[in-house]
């Protein structure tokens, strides 16, 4: 069809146990039984509890079965369900408008026959950008309401739809239209109608038009799981075989004791829990991987080959990035996801939906930027919230009209347009004073004595240069920090000097051999420095990081020590008896696992050339050249933990540091190879800082 939209739906065709809820418990109740001969009893018990796994590895369970989604089309809303029967549907000559409400993101139908609300467009499978397209290219009347779908409640009839300011023809000057007004959600409406006009201007641009679409390809990957996939799988098996193992061996011993029969059931449990559990974790701990490329864009979400999509880019008008849904691993229903890729063709018809949970989006995006794609993003926030704002000042600075920041009396005040000091701020309550860039413009925080930041504004609102308030605070002795300023400085000197240092090559004529007949070769230029190989300092992780690491692995090894001395302790001569050796062991097992993986650790190196992780080893994880290098800091702007990361010129996040390096130690040594320290001013294409 011209215009069709099909809702999400998972995957079919998992290898997954078939009823293992009821299977578990039949087996737990077999091994309380007193069966006889012994050797059946085991059998029966294995053999329950593989039931499940066994109904789930036959060819009809493993067979693909189509999952019931939801689809709009020219024929109307409808519902379709295996073997593509139509559960439910809405025909589009019945249908006179769609309403969404934004409360709970419910959809309704008004038809000729009354109001119906579907549900969801989460539980739909359908996003609210394409679904809004869709049914404006179809020609249906789609509004979207700042209510919920109970405030719909009311005698079905016409009279719903003068709520959403919709008549039906031939009913326009019926007065039951106007029995109940529903406020439009103008705003959510708009950001749909610029999103599409978006995509509209995405679609008519002719492709190839775009910069950098001769760049190299980019793999983006979701950090690996820990623990891998494959240990995942091994502690599944062993504990399958462990509890196999224990009632093979109460079995020998004899079941004539409750107890025995008891602790069986238990084994028998811990063991069905395990497998599921390993499972579980495999379906959820799949990667996402990205292959960008200048012709191709290549998504793998699952393991296999049959769940990679191969998408030309000349097939995609525009990637829309920001929240979306996915396939739940587990049930295989729609669920929130973000960030999630949609792609759309150059008829504004959805191409497909892309997996991207767990990547960085604002990497992601850039990315897919630099390689000619047009991006959209909904979701767009700014780095700073509202708090940073002009709300942000006290209440004196707006009662004083003409006022000013200054540095007097060892501290801070604000002064009046006279230049009177009107409020004081002293120093023994300034605990830090950090000068930065954002958005283009200057801006201040203040810290207090325990390191709490209490204010910020940007110098503008301050009415200060830049450069007063930092000499000024230096000469009154206030701790002053500006990490771009000094950052530009270490980088100019290194220059003035590195042309000053370096040696003067001596031009040396060349010798005519014996078949030169043309003019003498040049000297060939001695190749350019690597972060590898140019004179560097290395940063390790900080002792306090490396020790606790040691600590929590002991720590762990100590708590599956004593678990194991009270689970197996009757069993191997008392608990006492068994804590004995296994808490030196565990101890030792801590202290030997961390130390395999400390002994080739990855390190930072920060050199003239760029930067570079290595492990020990001398195995380089990744390397940036010096060119490719906008700024070496912390990120704060994300909901997530901040994390070390390296940008590039154009504030795009290249790079994210794994281990925790001493931030002092990275300052200096960025300070002293003339890498720039902190996150790079996109607006301002200078590297000074604003003010100086």
């Amino acid at each position: 069809m011209e215009h069709e939209l099909i809702g999400l739906r998972g995957p079919g065709g998992r290898w997954r146990p078939v009823a293992a809820g009821p299977f578990t418990l039949a087996a737990v109740a077999l091994a309380l039984l007193p069966i006889h001969p012994v050797w059946l009893w085991a059998v029966l018990i294995v053999a329950v509890a593989a039931v499940p796994w066994l109904l789930g590895a036959s060819p009809e369970a493993r067979r693909r079965r189509p999952r019931p989604y939801w689809r709009l089309s020219a024929d109307g809303l409808e519902r379709i369900g295996p073997g593509g029967l139509g559960m439910v549907r809405y025909e589009r000559s019945r249908i006179e408008a769609l309403a969404i409400t934004t409360g709970d993101g419910a959809l309704t139908v008004f038809h000729k026959f009354g109001r119906a609300s579907v549900g969801t467009l989460d539980s739909m499978g359908m996003e609210p950008l394409p679904f809004f397209v869709t049914a404006r290219r179809l020609g249906i009347p789609i509004q979207l309401l700042d209510s919920d779908a109970a405030d719909l409640a009311g005698p079905p009839g016409e009279g719903r739809l003068g709520e959403l300011g919709i008549t039906s023809p031939g009913h326009e000057d019926d007065p039951s239209s106007v029995t109940l007004r529903l406020p439009r959600h103008h705003t959510a409406e708009r950001r749909l109608l610029d999103q599409e006009a978006r995509l509209l201007a995405a679609a008519h641009e002719p492709p190839g038009a775009a910069p950098g679409t001769r760049a190299k390809a980019v793999r983006l990957a979701t950090p690996a799981p820990l623990p891998s996939r494959r240990r995942i799988a091994l502690l599944g098996g062993l504990s399958a075989l462990l509890g196999a193992f224990m009632i093979a061996r109460i079995a020998v011993e004899g079941t004539d004791g409750f107890g025995a029969r008891l602790a069986a059931g238990c084994w028998a449990l811990a063991a069905i829990a395990g497998v599921l559990a390993a499972r579980r974790r495999l379906l959820t701990s799949t990667r996402v991987e990205w292959t960008i490329g200048a012709g191709r864009l290549r998504v793998k979400g699952r393991p296999g080959p049959r769940d990679t999509l191969d998408i030309p880019a000349a097939d995609i008008a525009a990637l829309v990035v920001g929240p979306g849904l996915r396939p739940d691993p587990l049930t295989g229903e729609p669920r929130r996801a973000e960030p999630a890729v949609l792609a759309f063709d150059h008829r504004l018809r959805l191409l497909a939906r892309l997996p991207a949970h767990g990547l960085d989006a604002f990497q992601l995006a850039h990315a897919l930027d630099d390689h000619g794609l047009h991006v959209i993003t909904p979701g767009a926030r700014p780095p700073r919230g509202p708090e940073y704002g002009l709300e942000g000042l006290p209440e004196i600075f707006a009662q004083v009209p003409g006022g000013r920041l200054v540095v007097a009396d060892g501290g801070l005040g604000w002064a009046d347009a006279a230049g009177d000091v009107v409020l004081r701020m002293p120093e023994d309550r300034i605990g830090g004073i950090e000068l930065l860039t954002i958005a283009g413009h200057a801006w201040v925080r203040l810290y207090d004595s325990d390191g709490e930041e209490f204010f910020a504004a940007p110098l503008s609102a301050l009415r200060i240069a830049r450069t007063d308030l930092r000499e000024g605070a230096r000469q009154a002795g206030l701790p002053v920090t500006d990490a771009e300023y000094d950052a530009y400085l270490s980088a100019a000197f290194h220059s003035a000097v590195s042309t000053l240092s370096a040696p003067q090559q001596e031009t040396v004529p060349a010798l005519p051999g014996p078949r030169s007949a043309g003019p003498a070769a040049e000297p060939a230029e001695p190749p350019a420095p690597s972060p590898m190989t140019a004179p560097g300092t290395l940063l390790d992780a900080t002792r306090r990081s490396r020790t606790g690491a040691y600590a929590m692995s002991v720590l762990l090894c100590e708590i599956v020590a004593v678990l194991g001395a009270v689970w197996l302790g009757p069993e191997l001569g008392g608990f006492w008896a068994t804590a004995s050796w296994s808490m030196p062991a565990g101890v030792l097992i801590g202290i030997g696992g961390y130390w395999g993986y400390d002994r080739d650790r990855a390190q930072l190196r920060v050199s003239d050339a760029g930067l570079a992780v290595v492990t020990r080893r001398g195995r380089v994880e990744w390397d940036l050249a010096r060119d490719r290098v906008g700024g070496v800091g912390v990120d704060e702007s994300s909901e997530r933990a901040p994390r070390l990361v390296v940008w590039s010129p154009a504030g795009r996040v290249l790079r994210r540091v794994g281990f925790p390096p001493d931030l002092e130690e990275l300052r200096r040594a960025c300070e002293r190879h003339g890498l720039p320290w902190g996150p790079p001013d996109a607006d301002r294409p200078a590297p000074p800082p604003p003010e100086l």
